[in-house]
């Protein structure tokens, strides 16, 4: 056994066994109260402990039950109808102390028999947050373990998204550079994928069919090359999606020429193999929402009757759960149960934790952060554009340079966030739904329990992108 391994099995006080690849866990309890330890080097370390820590967590998370799964099939039941429309899963991009705030969300959870939400992650977040798939799993997972879940938990690549920019430049390196994030994450346990072509929809062609023609083959290509590389016995759900969040809303006529036309391709390149399980659409909001000049949020209108609409068309002809709200952290809480009423499968929320991050850390660590962007983003600053707005934009490219400082706040103080973001995660559970949706997992997720590959995890972490032109 090397000394680094001696070293990780020492954090955990003993609590695991490591003979080659195979892990044990001896002190479940122990295991339990100690696995901060583990994650911490994971997210910090540079040298081969992160990766080994990473591997002793999903390794030791399945043997207590905890396993990556995917959501595809409790999403084709509600398109068959075999699964309620009580509910909206919630999917969560956290980018700060993600296995705090994943703890805080396991807790929300616990409390109401929750199997139904999401954690998630896009390929522009994992730059400027400095976690690359296996980091952020691991702190999924980890939080699991620390909070007593078990069970299917759900991970999802959101927005892996084509660069319209790059793909202008060179299409095939822009495409590689998804399918290799696509083999990442799925390497880590993301076994729910948003393949985002939708940068290239060309609104200026004349027909609905000729704008959604690139989009449709390219989200058929990368859905092919998703089958082709899923672990034995897990289907990962793929969601696809008709046009960027921010411009115009939805239309039938796209969904389906959309749709049409990505199953054409689709069994051309796959034959027999599952499409899309669900479709994102624009109903008015926008990532991030709209700052104001004194730092409040502009009210969003969202076009609901968009979201059942498109969900109905989903499912009645195409068999999908239905479609996914983007953008919906700054959308007013009150209304936050119209996306149950308007039969939404899925929203997806990630500004408003990145804002309680910023509003509970300690004032002089904001202070510090700021100081950090007024240096390092100034080029974001705009004529006109007031402190409140730059800082609302650009804040969330501190994440990343300051997360060994996040880790290394007082425990006081990562304690008072965590609290914050699991009374948020009560308060939207409760709102769309959720409770009582272990049933159904339970009852439709059949995913494997897929063992991690410990070449996977030993290995240097890959580097990060330019994202500065990508949707979160």
């Amino acid at each position: 056994m090397s000394n680094t391994i001696k070293e990780l099995i020492e954090l955990v006080d003993n609590s695991l066994s490591v003979d080659g690849a195979n892990v044990k866990v001896l002190d479940a309890n122990k295991f339990k109260k100690n696995i901060g330890k583990l994650v911490e080097r994971s997210a910090l370390a540079s040298d081969s402990s992160a990766g080994w820590s990473r591997y002793l967590i999903r390794a030791a998370a399945l043997e207590l039950g905890v396993y990556p799964a995917s959501i595809h099939e409790l999403y084709m039941a509600r398109g068959r109808g075999d699964a309620p429309m009580t509910f909206t899963t919630p999917a969560f991009n956290l980018r700060a102390l993600s296995f705090h705030a994943a703890c805080a969300m396991f807790r929300a959870a616990n409390k109401i028999n929750a199997g139904a939400f999401i954690f998630e992650l896009a390929r522009s977040e994992m730059s400027y947050s400095a976690q690359r798939p296996s980091e952020y799993a691991t702190n999924i997972l980890a939080a699991a373990i620390a909070e007593g879940f078990v069970g299917p938990v759900f991970i999802q690549g959101d927005h892996f998204q084509v660069s319209a920019k790059r793909y202008a430049t060179d299409s095939e390196a822009e495409l590689q550079a998804v399918r290799d994030l696509s083999l990442e994450a799925i390497a880590a346990g993301f076994y729910n994928i948003d393949v985002d072509t939708s940068t290239l929809v060309d609104i200026h062609l004349p027909t609905v069919a000729e704008q959604q023609a690139l989009n449709s083959r390219l989200s058929a290509e990368l859905s092919a090359f998703i089958r082709a590389n899923e672990p034995a016995g897990v289907t990962i759900s793929i969601g696809g999606e008709i046009g960027e969040v921010g411009t115009t809303n939805s239309t039938e006529p796209e969904l389906r020429a959309y749709m049409d036309a990505y199953n054409t391709n689709l069994q051309k390149l796959a034959p027999g193999k599952p499409g899309l399980s669900k479709i994102s659409v624009l109903t008015g909001t926008s990532h991030g929402g709209t700052v104001l000049a004194d730092g409040s949020i502009a009210e969003v209108t969202i076009a609901f009757d968009v979201l059942r609409d498109l969900s109905r068309v989903a499912r009645k002809d195409y068999g999908m759960g239905g479609t996914v709200q983007h953008g919906a952290s700054t959308v007013a809480e009150e209304n936050f149960n119209k996306f149950v009423q308007n039969e939404a499968i899925e929203v997806h929320l990630a500004t408003n934790f990145t804002t309680m991050f910023f509003d509970n850390v300690p004032a002089d660590f904001k202070k510090e952060m700021y100081a950090w962007l007024d240096v390092n983003n100034a080029g974001d600053r705009k004529p006109g554009m007031t402190d409140e707005q730059f800082y609302y934009k650009t804040r969330k490219n501190a994440v990343g340079p300051f997360k060994a400082k996040s880790y290394a706040l007082p425990e006081a103080e990562k304690e008072k966030l965590s609290k914050a973001w699991e009374a948020q995660f009560d308060k939207l559970f409760n709102l769309l739904g959720v409770k009582d949706t272990r049933q159904y997992t339970d009852k439709f997720i059949t995913s494997a329990k897929v063992a991690p590959v410990l070449a996977n995890y030993v290995k240097q972490d890959a580097v990060a992108e330019d994202v500065s032109d990508l949707a979160d």
